[in-house]
């Protein structure tokens, strides 16, 4: 899979999204640290152990890199369900990802909310592109977000892992 890039000063508004997820009772929120060990394991058990430990080293970066869809609290003692992830500055500077909703909550805006959310907060730190490594779904990125495919960079930085 290509690695993508984003011109970060050129991002579609999600604030209607977002309100209209903050209607549906789901927040985004910037993970803290105290919350480390109940996002690990969220990632790890609906995806994989490396995206938890790729996406949760986020957290430890001043401001926190790593943002998680929670569905809040409802009057039935529900809530703080995490639904989804989205994480920048994992595993390189400069780069978005590992991001993931569970199946049962996609195609409700919760992963667009999520990109749109982590690019922002990449451009107030300064950035003015960002890299999509390793992205899956090609499309959607273009579609979202204006995301171009880096010819030749497949595999990329993931190519000398252990």
């Amino acid at each position: 899979m290509p690695d993508m890039l984003v011109k970060l000063y050129d991002l579609p508004d999600a604030s209607a999204r977002e309100r209209a997820l903050k209607d549906a009772g789901i927040a985004i929120k910037r993970v803290m640290t105290p919350d480390y060990g109940k996002v690990f394991r969220f990632i790890q058990a609906n995806f994989s152990e490396g995206w938890a430990y790729e996406a949760c080293s986020a957290i430890a970066r001043v401001p926190g890199g790593l943002f998680a869809a929670v569905r809040e609290c409802d009057g039935g003692g529900r809530g703080g369900e995490i639904l989804g992830f989205a994480a920048y500055d994992a595993t390189a500077r400069g780069f978005f990802g590992p991001t993931g909703v569970l199946e049962t909550e996609r195609h409700a805006g919760i992963g667009t909310v999520l990109l749109l959310r982590c690019l922002r907060a990449m451009r107030e730190d300064g950035y003015g592109y960002a890299i999509i490594g390793s992205a899956g779904p090609v499309d959607y990125y273009r579609k979202v977000c204006g995301a171009t495919v880096i010819e030749g960079s497949s595999p990329g930085i993931y190519s000398d892992l252990i």
